[in-house]
């Protein structure tokens, strides 16, 4: 057995136990990559705790969006509660990126709202990975942008020790150059407070203040302090103390890299008057110089990562360091690691899109002066370096593209459900009822009538923000209690959202895209799919599969689909539908199975702590 000790109440059953041997034997065997296709409902995330509980190797668990990974997050959390679970996603509610539209001259400043409480739980991620081996790591696609570099976070730590000698003003100004700000007022992340010589800190990762104590210039208290009463959580023998930023340079570096951006400055410049662009050289001139002043004064600037390329050291072109590049420490080798790509038909394509897009917007802010050229290396990886930076892959999903098939040594199929619950029943609807004039709303507002009767919940899929929006308030005002959830909707606020939808708080929950993959929603009886024959990506036969498996843990799972036409992707989207339902039917007969509805705890899906 490995480094991880799983909690569990199950025991493996039905396709997991083969599922699981056939997995850790393929890691054994030095598979690069396999593929997990397990229907909804299956327990795929158990079937791939107890592969992980068999190695020693720190895991990275990559989700195609923030709510599916903060439920992932609690799920393994449960499974491994002695262990290191850790969130890391995007931290903004809100991001509009720099950008330029040339045809109307248009400039778009970086706007974003950063969520302090999901910054806290990058940096909890990344001082666990410099700190022990015994990590897992659930992370958005975010995982692959500029994140710094390690070495740098690690050597700027801070490392104290009971009986260590060490000044007062030389602590201050240690904590000062790691980019901690002092305070004397309320203590927030990324702060200190002195009384005396006694030192209150305040970690990017937020859990509890450190206390430190200084007596004739040596430490003689190291203790855990509870953020609001000051109880005393532990008292510490020794305590490293990571930065509470990412970007972390050296004055040495920083000078350095000053030096070299003002070369290229004015190289730059030299290019545009050359060309007689003027406003270009006069517009990357000013912008250029008030942030190398901001970076000589205060060490930091807005849009710093812009300047990673000279911050870091690195060549032209050269990747940058990002979350994978943590679990390369003293602590164990480059690649040791194994990586789950979770709904892996999404997750991949994304993970392969990012890097263009991010080209195409700083391309057109360098080719108009808004940003010098080595901006272009403040960027997501490429797929291919992402491939060279991840040894063993395990993707999962329902329904796994042919990139899996291909890549994969092989592929473990979970068919069959230990609770015994067959897939949905699937019954269409038109959307327009010629015979009874009504439309599929009205419709769907008969069948809620029933949920809602019964105590149930129902899941409604849309194509657009704006239905989502325009429903959820026509049936609010039908006296439903319901709520959308899209992707403006605030990373925080999704969790409460399902939260609220598990307890019964609503019982209808409107959505587009998010209400597909992998959310476990075991109270939910109906899925309702309005316009199912507009062919296209959120009505592919995939798609169709993934909505339509929201109902797959509840024995009264029903699904409509409300069409005209059947379309070739419903046509074969039914077809495998119906395929499982023989295959979990004819196993529940020979093995004298009674289907159950699944059982699961309701609880907050983030720690709010």
């Amino acid at each position: 057995m490995g480094i991880f000790k799983l909690y569990s109440q199950f025991q493996a059953v039905g396709d997991q136990k083969q599922a699981i041997e056939k997995l850790v034997q393929g890691i054994k065997k030095g598979h690069r990559c396999q593929t997990l296709l397990g229907i909804t409902g299956s327990g795929k995330t158990f079937t791939i705790a107890n592969v992980i509980s068999n190695f020693e190797k720190p895991v990275l668990v990559i989700a195609p969006n923030k709510t599916l990974a903060a439920q992932l997050y609690r799920e393994y959390k449960n499974f491994f509660p002695e262990n290191s679970v850790n969130y890391f996603v995007s931290y903004y509610d809100y991001y509009q990126p720099e950008a330029y539209l040339p045809i109307t001259d248009t400039y778009i400043g970086k706007e974003a709202l950063i969520n302090e409480e999901i910054d806290r739980f990058r940096h909890k991620a990344t001082s666990a990975l410099l700190s022990r081996r015994d990590v897992i790591i659930v992370a958005s696609v975010s995982c692959i942008y500029n994140l710094g570099i390690p070495l740098n976070y690690l050597e700027s730590a801070i490392y104290l020790e009971k009986g260590k000698l060490i000044t007062r003003g030389d602590f201050i100004r240690q904590l000062v150059r790691v980019q901690f700000e002092r305070t004397n007022g309320e203590l927030k992340r990324g702060m200190f407070r002195v009384r005396g010589d006694n030192f209150e800190i305040l970690p990017a990762s937020g859990e509890a203040v450190y206390f430190i104590k200084i007596n004739n210039q040596e430490i003689v208290r190291i203790a855990l302090l509870e953020a609001t009463s000051k109880r005393t959580i532990e008292e510490l023998k020794d305590l490293i103390i990571f930065p509470p930023k990412h970007f972390v340079s050296s004055t040495p570096q920083r000078e350095q890299a000053i030096k070299e951006i003002k070369i290229e400055l004015e190289e730059r410049v030299k290019f545009f008057e050359k060309q007689g662009r003027e406003l270009e050289a006069e517009r990357l001139k000013r912008r250029t110089r008030y942030d190398l002043e901001m970076l000589k004064t205060v060490g930091y600037c807005h849009g710093i990562e812009n300047y990673s390329r000279y911050l870091t050291g690195k060549l032209a072109g050269e990747p940058p360091d990002t979350l994978l590049s943590y679990f390369s420490n003293p602590y164990f080798p480059r690649k040791d690691f194994l990586t789950i790509i979770d709904e892996s038909h999404i997750a991949l394509p994304q993970i392969r899109g990012m890097y263009e897009g991010d080209q195409a917007r700083k391309k057109v802010l360098i080719e108009y002066g808004w940003r010098l050229p080595s901006a272009l290396d403040n960027r997501p990886l490429t797929f291919n370096e992402f491939l060279e930076r991840v040894d063993q892959i395990i993707f999962t999903s329902a329904t796994p593209s042919q990139e899996e098939k291909e890549m994969s040594s092989q592929i473990v199929e979970q068919i069959v459900r230990p609770t015994g619950i067959v897939d949905p029943a699937i019954e269409v609807k038109s959307v327009f009822d010629e015979k009874k004039k009504q439309t599929q709303v009205e419709d769907l507002m008969k069948e809620l009538d029933k949920i809602v009767e019964r105590k149930e919940r129902a899941i409604v899929n849309v194509l657009t923000k704006k239905m989502a929006e325009d429903l959820t308030d026509y049936l609010l005002k039908n006296g439903f209690k319901v709520n959308y959830m899209h992707s403006e909707t605030k990373t925080i606020e999704r969790t409460k959202i399902l939260k609220s939808f598990r307890e019964g708080e609503i019982n209808v929950l409107v959505g587009v895209n998010l209400l597909r993959e992998g959310l476990d929603l075991p109270e939910v009886t109906l899925v309702a799919i309005l316009d199912a024959d507009r062919e296209g990506f959120l009505r592919s036969e995939t798609s169709l599969i993934q909505t339509m498996g929201r109902a797959a843990r509840n024995v009264l799972g029903k699904v409509i689909l409300y069409a005209n036409e059947i379309t070739p992707s419903m046509k074969s989207a039914i077809e495998e539908v119906n395929r499982r339902r023989k295959i979990q039917t004819e196993y529940n007969k020979k093995h004298n199975i009674t289907p159950r509805t699944i059982k699961k705890k309701v609880e907050d899906l983030i720690d709010f702590e």
